[in-house]
């Protein structure tokens, strides 16, 4: 069953969060908060913006939902789709590449079973390929969520690093609210 705008809802905690972002900026400027409620909705909604979620957004704030649109396709850190527990985000940029990018994600395809862009059959990690992350002096280096994993250079660490992904638990700031 296709979700409609009535049927997606913030928690109570979210939409405070939403409010208090809206509150800094003058009446009719509400859109320049539409990227910490973009943040909030994907907390809230498994770690993912699905067009109904951003049209949510586009109600709430009183924008086209294309406005809304244009921006988590503008920006790698939204997701428009379904994601893991763990969004490992690898930086593929020149710097990085010329550390060992390329053979960090060829590594982690060949030891999830996925491809650029999937998930893991238990939907535990879903590998994205990202521009800069700027830590180039410490590349190979990915992101999970805030946190950076830098020096990623050997088979050994890449292990490591997986292990300690299997074995964390993920904090959202909100409640789920589905």
């Amino acid at each position: 069953m296709a979700e409609t705008i009535n049927e997606v809802k913030f928690s109570d905690a979210g939409m405070a969060e939403i409010q208090r972002y809206i509150s800094h900026y003058p009446e009719g400027r509400q859109k320049s908060a539409i990227l910490p409620i973009m943040h909030v909705a994907q907390a809230e909604f498994g770690g993912w913006l699905s067009p109904q979620a951003m049209d949510k957004i586009a109600e709430i704030l009183n924008i086209q939902p294309i406005e809304v649109y244009e921006v988590a396709t503008f920006y790698t850190m939204f997701n428009l789709k379904p994601v893991g527990k763990h969004v490992l985000e690898v930086c593929r940029t020149g710097p990085c590449c010329l550390r060992g990018a390329d053979q960090v994600i060829d590594m982690l395809k060949e030891k999830l079973n996925i491809e650029e862009g999937e998930t893991t059959a238990d939907g535990m990690f879903t590998l994205k390929p990202v521009e800069c992350l700027a830590s180039c002096g410490t590349g190979p280096m990915l992101q999970v969520r805030e946190k950076f994993y830098e020096n990623i250079d050997t088979e050994e660490k890449l292990d490591q690093f997986l292990e300690t992904m299997r074995n964390t638990e993920v904090e959202t700031p909100y409640h789920q609210a589905q």
